[in-house]
C-alpha cells in the first residue's frame, strides 16, 4: 500500500476515533474539549500535538534563527495553502503552510537536517510527512478549534 495513503488513514483514524469517543461520551452535545493544541517549544525545538488533550504527537522543529525570530505567544490559524511560495523570500516554497501570525506559518521543509536547530527566517519547519499530517488535523478539526501556542 501506498506509504502516503498509509499515514493519511492513520490520521484520519485518529482524528475520527477522538471525535468519535467525544461524542460519544457527550448527551447529544458536541463536546467543548474537540480541540487540537500544538506547542512549540524553542527552548527543546519540539513540537508537541494534543488532540483532545491527549498526547499524538512529538515532532523535531526548525524555528527562527538569531535575527529571525519566531513570535511567541497562543495563536489560532488565519489560512492554509497546500502550497504556498513566499511573498518575502525569493518564492521560497512552503509546502503544507499553516498561517498563525502575518506571513508567520508551520509549514514543510526539505532542510531535515537543521531540524532540531533554528534555522528559520521565523516560520516553524517540519518534516514534510509531518507538516501535511498537522495540515491534515487542521482541516479535519477546523482551525477555530486549533490553538499553537510558541514559548520559549
Amino acid at each position: 500500500m501506498n506509504k502516503t495513503v498509509t499515514r493519511s488513514t492513520g490520521l484520519i483514524s485518529i482524528a475520527v476515533a477522538c471525535g468519535l469517543a467525544l461524542f460519544g461520551a457527550s448527551t447529544g452535545n458536541a463536546s467543548a474539549s474537540n480541540q487540537i493544541v500544538a506547542y512549540v517549544s524553542l527552548h527543546t525545538q519540539t513540537m508537541e500535538v494534543m488532540v483532545d488533550g491527549r498526547p499524538a504527537f512529538e515532532w523535531k522543529v526548525s524555528t527562527g534563527r538569531k535575527g529571525f525570530e519566531t513570535p511567541t505567544g497562543a495563536f489560532k490559524p488565519t489560512r492554509m495553502h497546500e502550497m504556498w511560495y513566499s511573498t518575502k523570500y525569493d518564492d521560497a516554497p512552503m509546502p503544507h503552510a499553516v498561517f498563525f501570525s502575518g506571513g508567520y506559518a508551520v509549514h514543510a521543509t526539505d532542510a531535515i537536517k537543521r531540524l532540531g536547530h533554528p534555522a528559520s527566517h521565523g516560520c516553524v519547519r517540519l518534516r514534510p510527512d509531518d507538516a501535511a499530517d498537522f495540515f491534515t488535523l487542521v482541516n479535519t478539526f477546523g482551525p477555530s478549534n486549533t490553538s499553537i501556542v510558541i514559548a520559549e
